[in-house]
């Protein structure tokens, strides 16, 4: 009552009395009192396990928990990434004997079974890996009497690829391994804990990282009516924790999130309606910026909705969706569904509309709803779906729908095939997102910082720092004596860390942290002396700029000529040892070979877009900028861009076609390879390098994107090497 209290004051709305009745009445009747670890309802919006109120956002209870539910509920808890193993290692004590983590058994795929198979045959990881990397990540066999070479040979990925011996072999003994069982793995976050010892319920192993594992899936677990738990690692939590703590190193405190909800900051929701939510968590994919912008709708109900319609099988109503937004014209799916559907103009968005809808319209139980609704998410897959509509056909037909409404509904039913999201969830992630929007909007380089550090998202490292770019940020290298390992923002300007730096090993960095706390470093020798690197450590800490301010010279070759020169002098001396040499004075590097060595050592330039590197390429190519795209709608237009990120999906006739990022130094494009385009081209599109695109510019609901028609490599210039 108290935790009741503090979340809602003085006296108690009765809404809230009754909510609180209800839900209470059902814990108790379904002996579920000891397990508090519930969420998505308000028992634990009261146990502060949950921030999304369910009176608030009209939550449905009876999604998480009914009276003829015969299976336990199933949990999710979200922790920061970098917390997760701590937390659940600290469970595994505390309930030693009688907890363990939930099993995953890997099967054979045909990327690790050719990988695997091409082991055994002694081929290098290089040789392996361009046949690996081409396969594309939703790809399986499709076909039992089809050989895996002749399916892989068809593929369009490798259509300028030759299968010299012995790739034949290895394809051939890999198709035995399909399917295959080839480890005991461990779910990310799923455990289980009993009453009595957990050995007397389900056979236990010690898995190789050391924590208890039953050999059963969750599939297993559940069917055997053991509760599941599923504490996770999430990594936006981690960036919202540590930019929070940046920004506290230069005030008292962070109070924001107290004093006001994220959610209503009218500058938030202005990035957010733009579609700029880059890095902003479940909000940054490409398929979500472009709703945003089809949809201009920065509020935390929008966002609620855009967080669960965005699944792969409901792009229909994603338009309908946005039509009815914009237009404000719609009808309910039925006149019994009257005000089932309003929030969202009638179109069903979330796991629970289906089983409410199930309930109104075919008078199905709660619990038969809710079965309905466990097979559209791929949860039971051994129940037949056919039964389903059988009865929702038959309990619809008895309310007088008519065979064509029923069709039609059934249709929007379908849509929620494969993955989808209950409103709690989509709720709880819209609250992470807007409190990441909000840092992005307020605290820029703080937060991107904090981005980048967490090593998660989207998008490479290469495209956050370019984004920082955009909104204003300058880019700062490593140096040896402001850098941290991690990355610093502050006011307006992004700091790499040591972690920045490729081939860096973390006792390197430890160790110059160290050593620079005594006393800074004076110059090149004293630093190498002091802390002693590898060769290949301090080649990299060179060409990344970071030892800079320890030469008077403009020449990284004089801090390599150091590096050796130490490396003389601490040598084993022999009678025929040369005398060591003094540093000479060296010429300036040459600005392209020092960016050259700097991107291939970082992976992104702190000076500017790596595209700027091309300009000479690119001159008198009538090429058309980024942020200039929606100016060209209808128009064939020519960009060059840097492809960062791609999706590849299927049509309904079973062919593949890709969507894919590229951006310059003055935006993001998206772009759509049609099955056509994407046949003839796939093979040479690689991330992390530059291209020019021809296409048609498209424009949907004020989205501007690009549709392909032609791709061409720009070549490296001769004094750049290729990374």
């Amino acid at each position: 009552m108290n935790a009741l209290e503090k979340r809602y004051g003085l006296p108690l709305p009765p809404k809230v009395t009754r909510r609180i009745d209800h839900e209470l009445a059902i814990i108790f009747e379904k002996n579920f009192s000891a397990y508090f670890l519930v969420v998505e309802h308000i028992v634990a919006y009261c146990l502060r396990i949950t921030n999304v109120c369910p009176i608030k956002h009209n939550l449905y209870f009876e999604r998480f928990l009914n009276p003829g539910r015969q299976d336990p509920p199933d949990i999710d808890i979200d922790f920061a990434w970098d917390e997760r193993d701590a937390i659940l290692n600290r469970v595994l004590t505390r309930f030693a004997g009688h907890a363990a983590m939930v099993a995953s058994h890997i099967l054979f795929q045909p990327r690790m079974a050719v990988r695997e198979t091409a082991r055994v045959f002694g081929l290098s990881q290089g040789e392996i890996k361009q046949v690996t990397a081409r396969l594309p990540g939703f790809w399986r066999l499709e076909t039992a009497e089809k050989s895996l070479a002749d399916q892989i040979r068809a593929l369009p990925e490798f259509k300028d690829m030759d299968f010299p011996d012995p790739w034949s072999k290895i394809l051939a003994k890999a198709r035995a391994l399909v399917g295959c069982p080839r480890y005991l793995s461990v779910h990310p976050g799923g455990i289980v804990i009993t009453p009595k010892p957990i050995n007397t319920y389900v056979p236990v192993e010690t898995a190789p990282k050391g924590v208890p594992v039953i050999q059963w899936e969750k599939e297993g677990t559940e069917k055997a009516g053991l509760v599941k738990i599923d504490l996770l690692g999430n990594r936006s939590l981690g960036v919202i924790r540590d930019c929070i703590s940046s920004i506290e190193q230069t005030r008292k405190k962070f109070d924001d999130f107290q004093t006001m909800n994220p959610e209503d900051d009218p500058a938030t929701q202005n990035l957010v309606a733009q579609g700029l939510t880059m890095d902003c968590f479940y909000i940054e994919s490409p398929a979500m910026r472009l709703l945003q912008k089809k949809a201009k709708t920065g509020d935390f109900a929008s966002l609620v909705i855009h967080s669960s319609i965005i699944r792969p099988a409901a792009n229909a109503f994603i338009q309908a969706y946005l039509e009815r937004l914009h237009t404000g014209k719609w009808t309910p799916i039925h006149p019994l569904a009257k005000g089932l559907l309003d929030d969202t103009f009638g179109i069903m968005v979330f796991q629970e509309d289906v089983a409410r809808a199930a309930v109104c319209l075919a008078g199905f139980t709660h619990a038969q709803a809710d079965g309905l609704r466990k097979i559209m998410s791929k949860k039971e897959k051994h129940r037949a779906l056919s039964a389903y509509y059988t009865a929702f056909s038959k309990g619809a037909a008895a309310k007088e729908v008519s065979p064509e409404e029923i069709k039609r509904i059934w249709k929007m039913i379908l849509s929620f095939s494969g993955y989808s999201f209950c409103k709690a969830h989509s709720a709880s992630y819209a609250r992470v997102s807007f409190q990441a929007a909000y840092l992005k909007t307020h605290y820029p380089a703080q937060f991107m910082a904090a981005v980048i550090s967490n090593q998660g998202g989207f998008y490479s490292c290469f495209a956050y720092v370019s984004e920082a770019r955009r909104m204003g940020v300058k880019i700062l290298g490593p140096d040896i004596h402001k850098s941290r390992i991690r990355w610093q923002g502050k006011k307006n300007t992004l700091r790499a860390g040591f972690m920045a730096i490729k081939g860096l090993a973390q006792n390197c960095m430890e160790k110059i942290i160290k050593e620079r706390k005594k006393r800074p470093f004076s110059h090149g020798l004293n630093f190498f002396s002091r802390v002693r690197p590898q060769k290949g450590h301090a080649q990299a800490l060179i060409n990344s700029g970071c030892l800079d301010r320890l030469t008077d010279q403009n020449s990284r070759a004089a801090l390599l000529w150091a590096f050796y020169a130490w490396q003389a002098a601490t040598a084993p001396r022999s009678l025929f040892s040369p005398p060591r040499p003094d540093i000479p004075d060296l010429p300036p590097d040459l600005p392209m070979d020092r960016l050259r060595k700097e991107f291939s050592t970082l992976g992104f330039l702190c000076s500017g877009h790596p595209l700027t590197l091309f300009a000479k390429r690119l001159q008198g190519q009538d090429l058309v900028k980024a942020v200039d795209i929606p100016a060209h709608q209808g128009q064939q237009v020519r960009i060059a861009g840097w492809l960062i990120t791609g999706k590849t999906v299927r049509t309904k006739q079973g062919d593949p076609m890709k969507f894919l990022t590229f951006e310059d130094d003055t935006g993001i494009v998206e772009t759509v390879f049609f099955p056509r385009p994407y046949a003839r081209f796939c093979h040479i599109l690689d991330y992390g390098k530059p291209y020019i695109l021809s296409g048609t510019v498209e424009s949907e609901w004020g989205a501007a994107t690009l549709t392909v028609t032609a791709t061409q490599r720009i070549s490296y210039p001769e004094y750049f090497m290729k990374f």
